[in-house]
């Protein structure tokens, strides 16, 4: 019989792949009714129609043209619909349709999926008995409850009777492989499979059909060549009269594991500049040391200035030129070289397979390529930057050594002036791990209270009566003896032991007070003068200064405070606060080795200081003839009302010239040398 032509409907004329469908379809025989069905708008209606189901549905074809499919089988809810609709299934469902006389009659509804997705051929048998309806709708009945199962699961699912080949794949499996069941059932699963894991996949499943279970990641490819990684897990089936089997189930997993890629390298790279951090930097460096090991190489670099950037540029600015300068350092080294922000300003570079001649050129390279002129914030810049390097010797224990030793390096080399490279030889490294040895040393000299006070004696000008004594420390190690101040007080600043050396000065120089109060009485001290490092001048300082009057009951007025004039024109105005606050306490202020520091002397004038300490180098200068500078500190400060301390008086001859330049006291090993608390005791009563 011919089929009819295409019932006009909404969507207009069928496409080839529904023709094609259709004609696949029609093999179920001349008595079959057969229609083309799409989604149009939100639900699906009839589109195309042949003789069998204008005789079997409606009186003309027009009559079918743009009714909806739950018209037909009224007994499916919307709801329902995706049950006989499949879009990867062919699916055969046992329905009452409704006829061209508005009645019922039992049929076999058979849907079949068009390749697009959104047109199904529906062939509609009618139903031969009650018997076999009843035997339909149980089979039907139990299809419908696998059908449910299989449609709404969000589980990828596989199920093989035997073998590798598949007797069913849900709608989930052939939505997250791009292809359609009837591809992907028998060994056709297999083709989804990346070649590169097809192995892994057949062997793990040979294995479950032994019986147990097993699981395999592998990714499944699409037929547009995207990738899904997954993880397969299998489980041993067997059926009767067919054999073993396995159930699958399939877990996506490729978001998840981009997103812990992602986690993975947001850990080990520095977010700015997109260059491993230090986790990855020491991770690389431990998978290539080797003890004993030679050619690798670390390169430490620290930008010069960095910090004028910031503050006058802004940080906007800073990390632009961070930015700009990883480029350049990627651009500059070796293929396979590792580059790292080390932290703040500083990167690492390490290199392999190459001696000090080879690692001392490519820092040389990096210092010029760095030092090409960049613009920030409209203003021309030229980066510079020091270099520390250092190749593995037998002397490093562990990768942290060589890193520890290019950091002292790049201090060396920073010491010696901008864009500069220093190679850490063996002299330099000895040097580098006495000093750290001499650091260990000196912070367990603090931490045991093993740094000692000495005292030397400040004198009136005009009648050498006692004024006060200066609190100097000193150390005196167990093996190497006496430590220059000149040595361990620049050391413990570098080290950030200052703060506690400070500490422990002030507290001792209290607790002698208080000791010569108790033995001397009247004849004690009249004040006890500190110095206080640059470092010190915080927030916290006058309440460290009131804890130790406290605790050993001494008067604020017992104390002066000793700071250098470059200290204070770090932070002018901080340091007038700060000094202030010392003031209001009672303390007494002196500025140490005044004349040194290029103080502006309108600032001076306000600064609430009682004294200041003329340098001992200008003191020298009295020895031969020159006597403008002390005169003029000593003038300025009369003029501010400030008494004075010459320091450094040598000779009885400078003594006598400082008073008559009118200093108001003296301080020098002609006069007195410096004393423990006990020889200050006993000198005291010897006068």
């Amino acid at each position: 019989m011919p089929a009819s032509p295409p019932v006009t409907g909404p969507a207009g004329a069928v496409t080839p792949e529904v023709v094609a469908a259709v004609f696949s379809a029609a093999a179920g025989g001349e008595g079959t009714a057969l229609l083309v069905a799409e989604t149009i708008g939100d639900a699906p209606r009839v589109t195309w129609a042949n003789e069998g189901a204008v005789r079997l549905l409606g009186p003309a074809p027009e009559d079918l043209a743009g009714r909806p499919v739950t018209d037909l089988v009224p007994t499916l809810a919307a709801g329902e619909l995706p049950l006989l609709l499949r879009r990867e299934h062919t699916s055969r469902l046992a329905l009452p349709v409704r006829t061209a006389d508005g009645g019922l009659t039992d049929a076999v509804v058979r849907a079949t999926p068009a390749p697009a997705g959104d047109a199904w051929t529906l062939a509609i048998t009618p139903g031969a008995g009650n018997a076999d309806r009843v035997s339909r709708a149980g089979a039907d009945a139990a299809e419908r409850r696998f059908a449910t199962l299989s449609e709404r699961s969000p589980v990828p699912t596989l199920l093989s009777e035997q073998g590798m080949r598949l007797a069913h794949v849900n709608d989930a499996f052939c939505r997250l492989a791009g292809r359609p069941a009837e591809v992907l059932l028998g060994t056709g699963w297999t083709g989804c499979v990346h070649e590169d894991d097809l192995g892994a996949v057949v062997e793990v499943v040979a294995a479950v059909l032994e019986g147990g279970d097993g699981e395999v990641l592998a990714r499944l490819v699409r037929p547009d060549g995207t990738e899904r990684t997954t993880v397969l897990r299998f489980g041993h089936v067997f059926t009767p009269g067919a054999g073993a089997g396995f159930l699958g189930t399939v877990e996506d997993v490729t978001d998840r594991m981009a997103f812990e890629a992602r986690l993975a390298h947001q850990a080990q790279h520095d977010p700015l500049t997109g260059l491993p951090n230090r986790t990855l930097l020491d991770q690389h460096l431990a998978g290539r040391f080797t003890a004993g090991g030679r050619g690798l190489a670390c390169l430490f670099l620290d930008l010069d200035d960095f910090k004028v950037v910031n503050d006058s540029l802004g940080h906007e600015a800073g990390d632009e030129l961070l930015v700009e300068v990883a480029g350049r350092l990627r651009a500059t080294v070796r293929p396979g070289d590792l580059v790292a922000r080390f932290g703040g300003d500083e990167f690492v570079v390490v290199c392999e397979d190459v001696d000090e001649a080879d690692a001392a050129a490519l820092a040389e390279r990096i210092v010029a390529a760095l030092a090409v002129p960049v613009h920030l914030a409209g203003v021309r810049f030229r980066p510079h930057c020091s270099v520390g390097v250092t190749v593995q010797a037998p002397e490093h224990a562990d990768a942290a050594d060589l890193v520890r030793d290019c950091d002292i390096a790049m201090y060396q080399a920073k010491a010696g002036g901008k864009g500069r490279v220093r190679v850490l030889d063996r002299a330099g490294r000895a040097e580098a791990r006495d000093k750290l040895r001499l650091v260990a040393d000196l912070r367990d000299a603090i931490e045991q209270r093993r740094i000692g006070l000495h005292y030397q004696p400040i004198v009136s000008a005009a009648d050498g009566s006692l004024e006060a004594v200066e609190a100097l420390a000193r150390w005196v190690h167990p093996e190497r003896g006496p430590i220059s101040p000149a040595t361990f007080v620049p050391l413990a600043e570098e080290s950030g032991l200052v703060g506690a050396l400070g500490l422990l000065v002030l507290d001792e120089a209290c607790r002698q007070v208080a000791e010569w109060d108790r033995t001397l009485g009247a004849a004690a001290p009249p004040q006890v003068n500190v110095n206080v490092s640059a470092l010190q001048l915080d927030a916290g300082l006058p309440g460290e200064v009131v804890a130790a009057l406290d605790r050993h009951g001494v008067a604020p007025a017992r104390l002066s405070i000793e700071i250098t004039e470059s200290a204070l024109m770090t932070d002018p105005a901080a340091a007038r606060a700060l000094l202030q606050r010392l003031r209001d306490l009672g303390v007494a202020l002196a500025i140490d080795d005044f004349g040194t520091g290029y103080s502006s002397l309108a600032y001076l004038r306000h600064l609430p200081v009682d004294c200041l300490k003329v340098d001992r180098s200008f003191v020298a200068e009295l020895a031969d003839g020159h006597v403008e500078i002390a005169s003029a500190v000593i003038a300025l400060a009369r003029s501010l009302g400030l008494s004075t301390v010459a320091e450094g008086v040598a000779t009885s001859a400078q003594a006598v010239a400082l008073r008559q330049l009118g200093a108001t006291y003296l301080q020098g090993f002609s006069l007195a040398e410096p004393m423990d608390g006990a020889a200050v005791a006993t000198w005291v009563g010897a006068r």
